[in-house]
C-alpha cells in the first residue's frame, strides 16, 4: 500500500476550492488534517473558474481580475491552519532550498488556471506542478471529469492515489447503479444538453424522472406548449425521450404576468408569461412521489433560485427529509440552495460534483479516476 510512510514527504493534494466554496473547502479539511497528522507536508492545488471569480468579486466589491486569485481560500484555511503558507501568482517550480527554508507543513498554490497549460493538459505544466510533491492525491471529484494537467497529467509523473472525498463519492454514487425501487430521479437546472446523458442513462432503471427548471420549459415547448418568455434550451430532444412514459413534467407553474405573480396550469401559459417555478399542484405530486420512493437522485434546482424563486426547491428538499428513501443530491446550484435552506440533514449524501457527478453517473468513470487506475496505484490513503 503506497503512502503509508508520509513523515517528511510532500503530498500534492488536488482539491477544489471553487463555487460553492464553503461546502468544498469543508469537505477537504479532514483529509488535510489526516495527512498533517501523519507527518506529511501538504501542498494544496486548486483552480477557480471565471464564474466563481465573478461571485467573489460581486460579494467583496473587488475587480474580477483580483478575485481570480485564491486569497479567499487562503483566508478561510488560515482560520483552521495558522501556519498556512500561501504562494500567490503564477505557479513556478519551487527553488531547491524552498522547503528547507520553510518550517511550515501546509502550502497553498494560487489558481491553477492562471496558466493556460492547466486546461490544455500541457506536459510542461504538469511537470511544474509535480515538482512540488513526492506523491499525488486526487481529492477533487468535482473536477475529475476534466482532462486537465492537475487531474490527468500529474498521475503519469508521481505515485498517485484517491483521497477520502474521492473514495466516498465513488462509493456513494455507485450505489445508484443498483438502486432500490421505486427510484425517483429529479433533474432541474438550465441546460438539457448537459443533462441529456444522465436522463438517457436513467431512463433504463429509474421509475420516474421529474424535470424542472429550464429543462421542463424545454420539454414543454417541444411538446407543443406555449412557454412565453421563459428561458429554454434549443437543443433538440429525440421523440423517444421527449414522449417517454417515465418523463414527468410540471402540471402547473408560477409565472410572472405583467409584473404580477400567479399560479397557472401549463396549458394556460400566455406569450407574455415567464415561468419562474413549479406550482402547488406539482409540489403535491412531487411530495407523493418522494414519499413512495426508496431511492432519490436530485440534480438541479426547480425554479430560478438566483432570483428568489426557490419555493419548489424548498418544498422538494423538505419532502425528501420526510421520505424514507436513500437520497443523494449534487450540482453546484442544488448544493448552494440546500445549504442556504439549511436542509443538508435531509440527504444521505451530497456530492461535491456537478458536471463530474453527471458524467460519472452516465459513464461509470471519469478521466481523473481512470488516470490513477491506469497506473494501478489507486491505493486508498484513508
Amino acid at each position: 500500500m503506497i503512502l503509508r510512510h508520509l513523515r517528511g514527504k510532500r503530498v500534492l493534494l488536488r482539491v477544489d476550492f471553487n463555487y460553492p466554496f464553503e461546502h468544498r473547502i469543508a469537505a477537504t479539511i479532514p483529509t488535510i488534517q489526516a495527512l498533517l497528522a501523519r507527518g506529511a507536508r501538504v501542498v494544496l492545488i486548486s483552480h477557480l473558474d471565471t464564474e466563481g471569480a465573478s461571485l467573489i468579486a460581486a460579494e467583496h466589491h473587488i475587480s474580477a481580475r483580483k478575485a481570480f486569485h485564491l486569497d479567499f481560500a487562503a483566508k478561510a484555511l488560515k482560520k483552521r491552519f495558522k501556519d498556512l503558507v500561501y504562494i500567490c501568482g503564477r505557479i513556478r517550480r519551487p527553488p531547491r532550498d524552498f522547503f528547507s527554508k520553510h518550517p511550515a507543513r501546509l502550502f497553498l498554490l494560487d489558481n491553477l488556471r492562471l496558466d493556460p497549460g492547466e486546461e490544455h493538459n500541457d506536459a510542461r505544466y504538469a511537470r511544474t506542478l509535480a515538482s512540488w510533491g513526492d506523491y499525488y492525491i486526487n481529492e477533487a471529484f468535482s473536477v475529475s471529469h476534466r482532462k486537465h494537467a492537475s487531474v490527468v497529467g500529474i498521475p503519469r509523473l508521481l505515485p498517485s492515489s484517491f483521497g477520502g472525498v474521492m473514495r466516498r463519492e465513488i462509493q456513494q454514487l455507485s450505489r445508484l447503479f443498483h438502486p432500490k425501487h421505486p427510484f425517483l430521479v429529479v433533474v432541474g437546472g438550465k441546460k438539457y444538453s448537459t443533462k441529456e446523458p444522465l436522463v438517457n442513462a436513467f431512463l433504463k432503471n429509474a421509475d420516474a424522472i421529474f424535470l424542472g427548471g429550464v429543462l421542463a420549459n424545454t420539454f414543454l415547448q417541444q411538446r407543443g406548449f406555449m412557454v412565453g418568455r421563459s428561458e429554454i434550451d434549443r437543443h433538440p430532444i429525440p421523440r423517444s425521450v421527449l414522449w417517454h412514459k417515465k418523463i414527468v413534467l410540471p402540471k402547473d407553474v408560477l409565472v410572472r404576468h405583467r409584473g404580477a405573480r400567479k399560479h397557472i396550469a401549463v396549458d394556460e401559459i400566455q406569450s407574455t408569461d415567464t415561468i419562474c417555478d413549479i406550482g402547488p399542484h406539482t409540489e403535491d405530486a412531487l411530495r407523493r412521489m418522494t414519499k413512495n420512493a426508496r431511492t432519490i437522485l436530485w440534480n438541479g434546482t426547480l425554479g430560478v433560485c438566483e432570483k428568489g424563486f426557490c419555493d419548489g426547491t424548498r418544498h422538494l428538499a423538505k419532502a425528501v427529509g420526510k421520505s424514507k428513501a436513500h437520497a443523494v443530491a449534487g450540482g453546484g446550484d442544488t448544493v448552494a440552495a440546500i445549504r442556504a435552506l439549511k436542509l443538508e440533514k435531509n440527504f444521505n449524501f451530497i456530492s461535491t460534483g456537478g458536471g463530474a457527478m453527471l458524467e460519472f453517473l452516465a459513464k461509470c468513470t471519469l478521466p481523473g479516476i481512470a488516470a490513477i487506475e491506469a497506473k494501478k496505484s489507486g491505493s486508498h490513503v484513508f
